[in-house]
């Protein structure tokens, strides 16, 4: 961060500590908050020169951490004055600092996510990270261990989204599993459970409820087809695409 000491609270930029690497190539299907989908997962990868061991003494006895981080994917878009939450079903608008949208005047994102190891290789320093709500490629800027004492109040309200949504039930076709199946088996990661935990939340826009509809994701390397029934989602293929 470099700040103009004439002007302290003026004409400053963040420096990036770290860039995600995550299951999530593009924006939609992303968990609309974090720890919502424990099988969504990352790789932070701690960019010079704050990649030093001693800069995360004592992180691993951290269960969850708070990052701050840049929305990126929606800089293009510029910021908004007010939003439309999917809470109130894409139709009310709120004011933008009365919402989590992205759509922010500098863009700062704020996720609580489980540290499941912090890895040195060779001049590299990793955290592998669970329950995420990232895009790749997001930039971090700053990293916080979460502390349920303080961090966690229980009297706290929550205005209009008062309850996690109602879950739906998610079918795969047999094309599907056996795709899954192999796919675990040849890179460690269970696709399958991570499709289910995404789609129990409704992805869709509140635009976009029809039934019959068929919808498609990326997650990792995998194109993923689906379509939304009368009484549950339907996975009808998975397809593993190549850069380029």
């Amino acid at each position: 961060m470099t700040i103009d000491p004439e002007n302290p609270g003026e004409g400053w930029t963040l420096t990036p500590i770290g860039r995600i690497h995550s299951c999530f190539t593009e924006k939609f299907g992303i968990p609309r908050q974090p720890g919502l989908v424990a099988e969504a997962k990352a790789t932070l990868e701690i960019l010079p020169p704050f990649d030093r061991r001693e800069m995360f003494k004592g992180l691993e006895r951290f269960s969850h951490l708070w990052l701050h981080f840049i929305f990126h994917g929606t800089l293009v878009e510029g910021w908004k004055n007010t939003v439309r939450p999917p809470w109130l079903g894409g139709r009310t608008r709120v004011g933008v600092f009365a919402s989590r949208s992205p759509h922010r005047p500098n863009f700062l994102g704020l996720s609580v996510v489980r540290l499941l190891a912090l890895r040195f290789e060779n001049s590299k320093i990793l955290l592998e990270l669970g329950g995420i709500d990232l895009l790749d490629q997001t930039p971090v800027v700053d990293i916080k261990p979460y502390l349920p004492y303080s961090d966690r109040i229980t009297e706290a309200t929550s205005g209009y989204a008062m309850t996690i949504p109602a879950s739906v039930a998610v079918s795969f076709s047999e094309e599907v599993v056996a795709f899954g199946m192999n796919y675990r088996n040849e890179y460690g990661r269970d696709i399958l459970r991570l499709i289910g935990q995404i789609l129990k939340q409704d992805p869709r826009p509140a635009s976009q409820k029809e039934t019959g509809r068929e919808f498609g994701m990326q997650l990792w390397d995998v194109n993923v087809r689906w379509q939304a029934r009368e009484k549950d989602f339907l996975v009808l293929s998975c397809r593993q695409v190549t850069a380029g």
